[in-house]
């Protein structure tokens, strides 16, 4: 899933290749895609884009004096800039093309899901507040207000893993499975530990591994076309995703705790003092 460095960097492009181009075509081609149907997408064609905005994993691109569109890729979702689009009009049909956007310039981009499991949500508002994704996030990591006193108040009453506190968009936006493997590793800290449990210390830590785990890489993509941001993503990681491999602090194998439908990746020696964590359906929380 792309969380907030990918979706950043999405940004940081769409910014470069859309600001000032109109947009002439908006073509949904999967109409589950689309989460709103007034304004209808139409309604985006012939106006130039402004800016484009980021709110923690959801990208909103904004038109002059018309409707917003605001796209959450979800699991599986993608853009895909193409210079030039392809002639004639895509069909629906199984393939994994969602929605096209062209411009004046016949360049564009689709969006793209992969799987049966369709997630990937498109909507065309008047303001991105109305999308209930984008109304509910919490603060911005990366944002200057967002200081060590401002994590300790946040978790201060969460009586809940610190893992699942860090992927709540409602408590801080933009983290996902990933990065908070990345956090944590960094962080010295079990996935396990309760959130409200942080001492000071380790809220000076978690905070430290936080900001710069996210800005680093931030600063690794930024630059990249849209089409290789999936490759840098995965060759950052250095603890999620790697199960087997040698922890590459301490060389400890990267241990992994599976779950329903995700699971959790993290060192023994960096995070949990050498113990195992065992499923979490059978064993209590590690403190």
């Amino acid at each position: 899933m792309p969380e907030l460095p990918e979706v950043e960097a999405l940004r940081d492009f769409l910014t470069e290749h859309l600001t000032g181009r109109e947009i002439v075509r908006v073509l949904p081609v999967a109409i589950s895609v689309l989460k709103t149907y007034d304004p209808a997408p139409a309604a985006l064609e012939g106006r130039r884009v402004t800016a484009v905005h980021r709110y923690g994993k959801f990208l909103d691109v904004a038109t002059e004096d018309g409707p917003h569109l605001v796209t959450h890729l979800a699991r599986a979702g993608w853009l895909r800039w193409q210079d030039p689009l392809p002639d004639g009009v895509p069909r629906p049909g199984k393939g994994p093309l969602a929605l096209r956007v062209a411009l004046e310039t016949g360049a564009g981009f689709d969006l793209t899901e992969a799987g049966t499991q369709k997630r990937l949500a498109v909507y065309v508002v008047t303001d991105p507040t109305l999308v209930p994704g984008v109304a509910r996030l919490g603060p911005d990591p990366l944002a200057d207000d967002f200081d060590e006193a401002r994590l300790a108040a946040l978790l201060r009453t969460e009586r809940r893993q610190v893992k699942g506190a860090l992927r709540d968009q409602s408590l801080i936006a933009g983290i996902g499975n990933a990065y908070s493997d990345e956090i944590l590793h960094a962080a010295r800290m079990s996935p396990f530990k309760l959130a409200a449990s942080l001492t000071p210390e380790e809220t000076t830590r978690l905070h430290t591994a936080l900001r710069t785990t996210l800005t680093e890489a931030v600063e690794r993509s930024r630059g990249l076309a849209a089409g290789r941001l999936k490759a840098e993503k995965k060759s950052g990681l250095r603890v999620h995703g790697r199960t087997g491999e040698p922890c590459p602090v301490c060389g400890d194998t990267i241990r992994e705790v599976s779950f329903s439908d995700s699971s959790l990746q993290y060192c023994p020696t960096c995070q949990t003092g050498g113990r195992l964590l065992a499923d979490r359906r059978l064993s209590r929380l590690l403190k």
